[in-house]
This record gives C-alpha cells, sequence and structure tokens, in this order.
C-alpha cells in the first residue's frame, strides 16, 4: 500500500480522478512522507555510526528529516492560505494542500532513492563537513525535482484558474526561504 501510494506520488496523482480529496489520501501521503523521510534520515546518520559509534544519532536524524520538512511546511502554511484567499482561490484550498503534501512526500522519496549515494559518499570521505555538503546539495537537487510532481498534480488547478501559478511560485519563494533557515537551524 505504501509503494502503491508513492508509485501514485511520483506519476503525479495524488488523489481522486474528479478533484477531491479524502482524509484517506491526506492520511497517506503523510505515511510515505514519514516512512521515506525516516529512511533517508537513518541513512544520514549513518555517517555518525561509521565514524563515532553513536547509534542514536542515527535515530535522531531518521527523525529530523520528516520533522524538518514538515514544520517548514507548517510554518509556510498560513502565509498560502491567505494567498489563496486574496486570490479568490479558498474554494480550491484542499486540493492544493493535497498537491503541497504530495510534493513533500515526493521529495521524501526522491531522497530515499539517493540514500545508496549519501553512504557510498559516507565511505569514500571521512570529513563531516563533506558529508554536510553532501546532504545540501542532495536536498537542493531533491527539491527541484520534487517540483516537477507540485506541476503535475497542480495541473488541473492551473487549467481550472490561471491564478494558482501565483500562488505555487509565492510557496516556492516562502517555502524555500523557511527551509532554508529550518535545515541552518
Amino acid at each position: 500500500m505504501l509503494l502503491k501510494r508513492a508509485d501514485q506520488i511520483l506519476r503525479g496523482y495524488a488523489g481522486a480522478p474528479d478533484g477531491r480529496t479524502s482524509r484517506g489520501q491526506f492520511a497517506g501521503i503523510l505515511a510515505v512522507l514519514f516512512f521515506f523521510g525516516c529512511l533517508y534520515g537513518a541513512v544520514m546518520g549513518l555517517y555518525s555510526l561509521i565514524y563515532g559509534h553513536r547509534f542514536l544519532q542515527l535515530v535522531y536524524s531518521a527523525l529530523k528529516v520528516p520533522l524538518l520538512l514538515l514544520a517548514s511546511f507548517g510554518l509556510s502554511l498560513p502565509f498560502f492560505f491567505v494567498l489563496n484567499t486574496l486570490l479568490g482561490l479558498r474554494d480550491d484550498f484542499v486540493r492544493s494542500l493535497r498537491a503541497l503534501l504530495a510534493t513533500q512526500a515526493g521529495l521524501t522519496i526522491i531522497l530515499s532513492s539517493l540514500s545508496p549515494l549519501t553512504l557510498f559518499w559516507y565511505i569514500s570521505f571521512d570529513n563531516y563537513n563533506a558529508a554536510i555538503l553532501f546532504n545540501a546539495v542532495i536536498f537542493g537537487g531533491s527539491s527541484v525535482l520534487a517540483q516537477t510532481i507540485l506541476l503535475n498534480v497542480s495541473r488541473p488547478l492551473i487549467q481550472k484558474n490561471p491564478r494558482h501559478r501565483i500562488t505555487l511560485l509565492a510557496w516556492l519563494i516562502i517555502y524555500a526561504f523557511v527551509g532554508i533557515q529550518m535545515g541552518w537551524i
């Protein structure tokens, strides 16, 4: 079930064909986000296990990735809601929210697919600063790739009302700013 939902997210399908959204769909998207976010976080935490024998860091890192993404999402969401309301798009807010969550879940799937490269990097280089830089590059590249999911899932909304492009562009700017700040902290 989880892998089927992940496949649907990657293909740009995150809801019912008629555009309706259910709590089950949100729960499925969140489950994907948590599972794959924890998976990549655990791989990130392997650095401390390989070179420092600190098992708890693996656990902290596994929890940190989905929490970082959800905290960034939560901090950016009020602005997105207000912008949707101001542009007269509030009726589509739940569908927009589903698209944004699917993008977050897609980001964690992409990150997880790059886990073998991360592990290979860790084994190849015993340099913590290089590991941090590598993970920053992986997050940045994965974030760019995840935007294709956002565009695919949002396509029906944009066709319905082109003002959705404005909200998505504003979301990308705000979310990138908040995400970078959260990652830095």
